[in-house]
Formats: C-alpha cells, structure tokens, sequence
C-alpha cells in the first residue's frame, strides 16, 4: 500500500487492535516496590494502551485478545470498556492461562518493572478470534510484536494481517520487542523480521531496528530500507534525540519535548496514539509525529499507563504552554 493509502486508513479514526490487555500495579512517585505498603492499580498492555491513548484523543478503537476468565480478566474488560475500547472481540480463557501481571516503580533512578508472563491468557488467542473480526468496519490494524511471540497468537496475528489486507486496511507495525516473552533471539529476529515486511507503516526505536538487521549500527539502513521496499513509513525513535521518519522518499527528523519524567514507561504507547489520531484529525505529517512525541513526555510524567495517557484537552494544553520541542 501507497503512503496515501495509508494516511486514508488511517483517516477513518477506527482501529482495530490486536495484542494484549493487563493488570498493572505501581508504586506511588519515587517509591521502590520492595519497601511498598500500597500500589496503585491500572490497565496495561501494549495493545490496550494503544487503544486507551486512541480513544482519550477522540479516535475509536476495538481490542482483539483472549484474558484469564476471572477476576483479573473481568477487570481488564472493564477498564477497556471504561477507557472506551471495544471489547467485543475480548475472549475469556479458563484453565491455569492467567492475563498478565506487570509490577513497576513510579521512578527513573533505579526504576524496576517486573512483568508476569508465565501461561499468559493472550497467546491462547487463535484463528478463530481474529476471523469473528469484520474489518470492513474498520480504517487500519494495530499490533505490537508482544503478540509474535508464542503461537497460537503468532499465527493468528498473521492470520488477521492477511484478511485486513483482503479487507483494503492497512497495517501499523510497533516492533515492541521484549525479550523476556520470546523462546529465543534467533526466533524474535525470524519473526519479527517477517512481520515488518507485511506491514504499511513501522513503528520501532533503534534497538529494535537494530535487532532486526543483525546489529545497532545498521538499524537505521534497516529502517530505511523497509521504507524503500516494503513500507509506506517507517519511524525509528531515538529516545532523548529524537526520531528519522522515511515517508514518500523523505527523511523527517523530529526532536522531543523535555519533562521531568516520573518513569519510563508507556511513551512508546501513547506515542503511537497521539500520532495515528493527529493525522487522522488531518494533521501534516511532521506535527503528528511532534504531536505523538508530545503524548509520551505527558505519559511518562504521570503515573501509570493508560492512566497516566493524554486526553485532547491536556494534550493541546501542554502543546500550549510548553517551549519545545527541541531541534531535530
């Protein structure tokens, strides 16, 4: 698909998500999670945090997953629903498949996140999840590589992939590698590396791209090429310096907006939501790629992840007050 395929997709504000939904519990700011006496309570997962960013900026969005059927399951569909994600296609599984657990510090010096992946509720989605799906009804798929990572959620990812395309969707690609849920590196590289090369657009940092081309020192001519052959656009994060967009023979560098940041996590997520809903809000190319950026310094400056995720209205009040962003 075209790079205006692309942005059309993604111009009807309606996704559809496929990848997990979690519990997490988090200490309060500075706190170590061995001296806690209290945690908070929020949803988390790559997938559903997409999702939750989504709909906090006006956007809509449906989750495609499998939970534990139990209490924790019950409360991850219900803060999905709460956020505004649908969870129609959310399918409880029983037996010892437990929905997964991630356990983290509101902090950076020392910061410590713990995630709880061991028989996750989520690799037990199958084929017969992602074909209920009617994707016609839908502008563009979004997963995050999490999902790749055990079978039977890897094939049926792929599986989704194919009949989105069939349907005319295109398809937005975090790479989100996580070592701790995958069998071995070899197999994240095989696998990761397969579904980059199916995808529209490729959200990565470069660490991941890196992984991907075999060594950090070619990850940014991995993340060009992708754009050069395969991918309508590809985005490769610098953290702290940045991201280089490919797009329609371009290169885009962007900086990033400065805070004090409470902790590292969720920027990746909320980043991918502020960008996806500006273009589709009709933003140039450039803004929404400042916008996303702009969602991840509000996320990582607040606790939680989806809690912690700009609406519209703090978004473009942080836009408005803040300095930033730096150069490119």
């Amino acid at each position: 698909m075209d790079f205006d395929g692309l942005i059309n997709g993604i111009k009807a504000n309606n996704f559809i998500i496929v990848g997990r939904v979690g519990m997490d519990l988090f200490t309060q700011p500075g706190g170590a999670t061995e001296d806690a006496e209290e945690m908070m309570v929020g949803m988390g997962g790559s997938s559903a945090n997409i999702g939750a960013g989504i709909c906090k900026l006006g956007g809509k969005a449906a989750l495609v997953t499998r939970v534990s059927d139990d209490s924790i399951g019950r409360y991850c569909v219900g803060q999905l629903e709460r956020y505004g994600v649908d969870a129609t296609y959310v399918t409880p599984v029983g037996g010892e498949f437990r929905s997964s657990l991630a356990v983290y510090e509101s902090r950076l010096e020392g910061h410590q996140s713990v995630i709880y992946r061991n028989g996750a509720a989520d690799f037990q989605m199958d084929a017969t999840d992602v074909s209920a799906v009617d994707y016609s009804a839908f502008g563009a798929l979004i997963t995050a590589g999490t999902v790749f990572a055990a079978e039977p959620s890897r094939a049926a990812t792929f599986k989704a992939f194919d009949l989105a395309k069939a349907a005319g969707l295109p398809i937005i690609f975090d790479v989100d590698y996580r070592p701790y849920s995958w069998p071995s590196p070899k197999v994240a590289e095989e696998v990761l590396t397969r579904a980059a090369g199916v995808s529209d657009m490729i959200v990565g940092n470069d660490e991941e791209f890196g992984f991907m081309a075999g060594g950090i020192e070619k990850g940014l001519d991995k993340a060009r090429a992708l754009s050069e052959t395969t991918a309508a656009m590809v985005v490769y994060k610098m953290g702290h310096e940045g991201a280089i967009t490919f797009a329609k023979g371009e290169e885009i560098r962007t900086g990033i907006y400065p805070v004090e940041a409470l902790k590292p996590t969720g920027a990746g997520d909320s980043f991918m939501a502020g960008l996806v809903t500006s273009l589709a809000d009709g933003h140039d190319l450039k803004s929404s790629l400042l916008r996303g950026s702009a969602c991840a310094s509000v996320t990582v400056s607040r606790p939680g992840c989806a809690p912690a995720m700009a609406d519209t209205e703090t978004l473009e009040k942080f836009l408005a007050n803040h300095p930033g962003p730096t150069a490119a």
